[in-house]
């Protein structure tokens, strides 16, 4: 899988540009505040219908034009494609070989792609929210059924959390049980999936972390919750502790216990990484998740993503910045830095000068 070409139009800085990929190594440098990051935001935006860096598309507009459009050609996973995506300040319309999409899950699984930033290491850092986030992306990029399990499963609990406000306490009562049986439906088919994702993504992630520390450290990845069983057991349990809890969720005002609390547990060495690995340990960490990543997507469905490393260079010492180049060969990357030179260590690579919002050739 890789990306053949972008092309950009009021996109962030961007008036109108197009750049050239080869399925190996490339590399966008310049001076900091160029569009180097930007062009990569668009790479993955274009794979997953998801910025890596805003949740709402209509900052992804140039200022002062009302529309913005990229399109890129790309080999995936069901042959050559065209997606492109026209966004508006009222939305937008992702289409695919000229056919317009109406729902993300269609997007997803054409390219799969690896997005890694220092803004990644609130993956470590943060609350759950961030680790979830990172889940249900990973997992919806290779499981459309999850995808759509996960859109519905909010949505119905956005229903029940509303009812729980309500202040008729009999008419909670009647209704929960309706509710909680649609949610746990889809709960099952989060919790099972989860289940099995972070099996996968605990022994890579050591995996690659021991490669990058060079043995020095361990790192293990384990969820909070150990959701064991078929997805129709985990139903039948979801639904008995959702009814066990109905006095608890009434007086909070908001469903406490589900797929959408839980969280992993991240250890370096035996110790909570999140309060207590340094920042050099805490960005290694949260790059051999990522790393782990691409090998899980290499694995499940015989083909590499495309992986975007953006300005991650800059904060690894040089034994790692190597490492982590030798990782990256067999797949097609995206590497953002400000001198190309410093990054490539004699390595070929389609090397492409930004300036300005535009390429200089």
């Amino acid at each position: 899988m890789y990306i053949k070409n972008l092309t950009l139009k009021n996109f962030r800085n961007y008036s109108a540009e197009t750049f050239i990929f080869s399925p190996g190594l490339n590399v966008l440098f310049g001076k900091n505040a160029q569009g180097k990051t930007n062009c990569a935001e668009a790479v993955f935006y274009l794979c997953t219908g998801t910025s890596p860096r805003t949740r709402r598309d209509k900052q992804l507009i140039k200022n002062g034009e009302k529309t913005a459009f990229i399109s890129c050609t790309c080999a995936g996973r069901y042959g050559d494609a065209e997606i492109s995506a026209a966004i508006s300040e009222s939305g937008r319309e992702v289409k695919i070989n000229g056919n317009k999409i109406t729902r993300n899950a269609d997007l997803l699984g054409n390219v799969f792609a690896v997005f890694f930033s220092p803004q990644e290491l609130r993956l470590i850092q943060d609350g759950p929210d961030e680790r979830r986030r990172f889940m249900n992306l990973s997992i919806s990029q290779l499981s459309r059924p999850y995808f759509v399990a996960l859109s519905r499963y909010n949505k119905i609990l956005e229903q029940r959390n509303n009812l729980l406000k309500e202040r008729d306490i009999n008419l909670i009562y009647d209704t929960l049980p309706v509710w909680d049986e649609q949610l746990c439906k889809y709960a099952a088919v989060i919790a099972k999936s989860r289940a099995d994702y972070i099996k996968k993504l605990s022994p890579l992630s050591a995996e690659q972390h021991a490669y990058l520390t060079d043995g020095r450290e361990n790192l293990k990845i384990s969820p909070d919750k150990k959701y064991k069983g078929s997805e129709q057991e985990l139903e039948k349990r979801l639904f008995d502790e959702l009814s066990c809890n109905y006095d608890r969720d009434i007086r909070l005002g908001f469903t406490a216990s589900g797929p959408h609390r839980d969280d992993l547990t991240i250890e370096i060495d035996g110790v909570d990484a999140k309060n207590y690995a340094s920042q050099g340990q805490t960005r290694t960490a949260a790059l051999s998740v990522k790393l782990a990543e691409v090998e899980i997507f290499k694995q499940e469905c015989g083909d590499y993503p495309v992986l975007i490393l953006d300005d991650v260079m800059s904060e690894l010492d040089l034994p790692r910045r190597k490492k982590l180049v030798e990782r990256a060969v067999g797949l097609q990357t995206i590497i953002t830095c400000t001198h190309a030179e410093r990054v490539l260590y004699g390595r070929e690579a389609n090397k492409i000068l930004i300036e300005g919002g535009a390429v200089k050739r």
